[in-house]
């Protein structure tokens, strides 16, 4: 699903990535660690078509992003989850998960929310895996904030995508709501053969969730294995190495160049009191 190969960016005399070797097969879930700056936003980046680097080799889906692409071809292969969910409060649950389908539509029809029974039905399967299904026409500013990372799921699952992103999706929650999230995440990847790539902070979740643990440090990979083999060794190489420099962007959300993203501002403006 990913191939990355001696993959380098730089932003001016500041290396984030140096050389990075990965590879990541379909229905795989993978947690990436390591401290702020480590270099992991970049590197998710980079697999989301926002960030070019400097060199190396890097395909998604079969599609070469080192060379020119379609944000729209990429877009049916990439859904993101984001840490501070992305969704638009007045729209309906079921609106918010259809916007995952946009990239789908043409653009007169999803400007005006105009959706095929058959993306609804979707929309409501995809509610139903994360079980959100009863919540499908409740506004979304009503729920909580677990409710809401659900719904951002089940967004991406609605793109029918190959791989998945996900951004500190459980950063602002409390530990049981977060674990639940993540349990809804990687079920619903498994049961569809979807790539899952993960930034976190918790190590006891990498253990518990991850089928495999990638931990960076100063942009280099310096842990590539299984969850329990991440001993102390491991993560002192993660944690215990020099901070550097924040990356490019900081800790700002993703920039999403998935199709619900790119016409977000336009179903909001069309969603009066939806």
């Amino acid at each position: 699903m990913i191939s990355i190969r001696k993959l380098r960016k730089s932003y001016g005399s500041n290396h984030v990535l140096h050389g990075i070797d990965m590879e990541v097969k379909a229905g795989e879930f993978v947690v990436m660690l390591g401290l702020s700056g480590a270099g992991k936003s970049t590197l998710l980046r980079c697999i989301n078509g926002l960030t070019r680097p400097d060199s190396g080799t890097l395909q998604v889906g079969g599609i070469d992003l080192m060379h020119k692409h379609s944000c729209r071809e990429l877009a049916r292969h990439v859904a993101m989850v984001f840490q501070h969910h992305n969704l638009v409060p007045r729209l309906s649950v079921r609106k918010n998960v259809l916007t995952g389908r946009l990239g789908q539509v043409g653009t007169l029809a999803s400007v005006l929310q105009l959706f095929r029974q058959s993306d609804i039905a979707l929309a409501d399967q995809c509610l139903e895996r994360v079980g959100l299904a009863h919540k499908a026409l409740e506004r979304t500013e009503a729920l909580s904030g677990g409710q809401m990372q659900r719904v951002g799921i089940a967004r991406a699952l609605a793109q029918r995508p190959q791989l998945i992103l996900a951004d500190e999706p459980v950063a602002s929650l409390d530990p049981r709501t977060a674990r639940s999230v993540l349990q809804y995440l990687r079920d619903a990847t498994r049961e569809l053969g979807i790539a899952v790539v993960c930034n976190l902070h918790q190590v006891d979740y990498a253990r518990e969730f991850g089928d495999r643990v990638v931990g960076l440090a100063q942009g280099r990979m310096v842990f590539d294995g299984r969850p329990g083999d991440l001993d102390e060794a491991a993560l002192n190489a993660i944690y215990h190495s020099a901070p550097q420099p924040a990356e490019a962007g900081g800790n700002q959300a993703l920039v999403q160049i998935t199709a619900d993203s790119w016409l977000t501002g336009a179903v909001a403006a069309h969603a009066g009191g939806l």
